[in-house]
């Protein structure tokens, strides 16, 4: 399957992406795919250091006649989001990428395909490999842990890199070239309940949500895709308005930065309810399927009756928690007023699990804006402090801020013009690049970011463009060749 990719044009690509994806990637478990890339480096000759959180960097130096540029970073992290169909048997820990060609599409086999940001680290690759692309001295930063804290950019050596031009390879958009991005936040929420025992009269059913189209919690928030957590926590709330319902267990979304696809919870009732139970799920079912026709078209809605009890909270802690996530906010919070079309502030409730008494929540807060990004942490804090939550706040990032002025966006959007005869679209994202961060270690380095092509990233709809990769790796040659010479 996965021998077919390796033949797609560029071949230079393509080749190292799937031998890329053969190596288990996960978030905070980076440390087989480091070692594969210190291999890489050994059999090019190209010398290597890591810093003390675990960054990679590979040097190499220049080709002739570009030894009077300015040295340059290429940058990309190296885990994956880990999200599957639950249907698929698939062990991230010990399985590499299954992955095809549709079309002129590269996809994953009922998971995620890691073009998020494999396909940039397969770039740099190439271009470290490579015996005929020009290009100025080169410093290749892989981070680690992208993808659930920014933990290497945060970390990252002040004094490790000497390149002052950084070229992010993590923009998704062929025809664009990104100059800022928003910053985030983690926000945990805890609790452990005192359960109650069943009575006879109840029956237990467990509730499923699945079949949504789910996506990346920044780049595509604006979308109005479907939210598995707040839908079927505002079904059941519906229902318990008109009798109580009691909630044994959750398991609802999964990782921070993907929008929730898939949600289930066990309840109970008393018995004398069913039949309006199973009339309420069948009228939510046709009612939203209808609602999320053009975003989530395989919305799936069902229950199925259970022959064994549980205990659950109680009918009071059970209201609170269903209107306390009703309540949360997600999705867009705020545009911004600065400019058009651009989100300022979200927030994504992307994961509940209770089991056994002991509640957990997390959301991801993002925003351009530090002042609406504390607003709407607190406000969300808020809302769970008021049903006796602990709610702590992590892994905050900052913004990337906008350098209009910046030398290297000039000469790349000459690049871009000259090779395909258009001018690019410079802009700021909602989603979260490491560059504000690694500017933060280095104030004075000048940064882009850009990228292939890729759509539904951090979901199993994830796909990466053929065409477009051809394109982006001409582009990035380009900018390579045209890098500003050192003052």
């Amino acid at each position: 399957m996965s021998v077919e990719v390796s033949k797609v044009e560029p071949k230079e690509i393509w080749r190292n992406f799937v031998l890329l994806n053969e190596v288990p990637r996960p978030s905070k478990k980076e440390e087989k795919v480091i070692h594969f890339l210190q291999l890489f480096a050994k059999n090019n000759n190209l010398e290597y250091k890591q810093d003390e959180i675990g960054n990679l960097i590979i040097t190499k130096d220049a080709t002739v006649g570009m030894s009077n540029k300015e040295t340059v970073v290429l940058q990309s992290h190296v885990d994956m989001v880990h999200e599957k169909n639950n249907d698929v048997d698939f062990d991230f820990l010990t399985s590499g990428i299954k992955m095809y060609v549709d079309g002129d599409w590269i996809k994953a086999d009922g998971t995620t395909l890691g073009a998020d940001n494999g396909l940039g680290v397969a770039a740099i690759m190439a271009v470290l490999e490579s015996k005929d692309i020009s290009h100025p001295k080169i410093e290749a930063l892989f981070t680690i842990d992208e993808e659930t804290g920014m933990t290497g950019a945060l970390n990252l050596s002040n004094s490790i890199l000497t390149g002052n031009i950084l070229l992010n390879l993590d923009t998704e958009e062929d025809d664009e070239i990104c100059i800022g991005c928003a910053g985030g936040v983690d926000i945990t929420m805890h609790r452990e309940y005192k359960l109650v025992e069943p009575s006879e009269d109840e029956v237990f059913v467990r509730v499923l949500l699945n079949g949504l189209t789910g996506g990346h919690s920044g780049a595509e928030i604006h979308k109005g895709l479907g939210n598995s957590n707040k839908i079927l926590f505002k079904i059941i709330a519906d229902i318990n308005n008109l009798f109580d319902i009691k909630i044994s267990n959750v398991d609802g979304g999964g990782l921070r930065n993907a929008i929730p696809r898939e949600s289930s919870l066990t309840v109970s009732f008393s018995k004398a309810h069913l039949d309006e139970f199973n009339d309420h799920i069948k009228n939510s079912s046709e009612q939203y399927s209808s609602n999320f026709l053009k975003t989530d078209p395989n919305f799936n809605l069902e229950f199925n009756l259970l022959d064994t009890s549980f205990s659950s909270l109680s009918y009071s802690d059970s209201s609170d928690l269903m209107n306390s996530i009703k309540e949360c906010p997600n999705g867009v919070f705020e545009m911004s007023k600065n400019i058009d079309n651009l989100v300022e502030t979200s927030n994504n409730l992307a994961n509940i699990k209770l089991n056994d008494g002991k509640l957990k929540i997390q959301c991801l807060t993002r925003s351009s804006s530090e002042d609406s990004k504390e607003k709407l942490s607190k406000k969300i804090s808020k809302i769970f402090e008021n049903i006796n939550c602990e709610c702590v706040f992590s892994g905050g990032y900052p913004g990337w801020e906008p350098n209009i002025n910046s030398l290297t966006l000039k000469e790349a959007k000459k690049s871009y013009t000259k090779l395909f005869s258009s001018d690019p679209k410079v802009n700021v994202i909602h989603a979260g690049l490491e560059c504000g961060i690694i500017g933060s270690h280095y104030p004075t380095m000048d940064m882009i970011s850009f990228g292939p092509t890729i759509l539904g990233a951090h979901s199993p709809d994830e796909k990466a463009s053929i065409s477009s990769t051809k394109k982006f790796w001409s582009f990035f040659k380009e900018v390579l060749a045209n890098i500003p010479e050192k003052n």
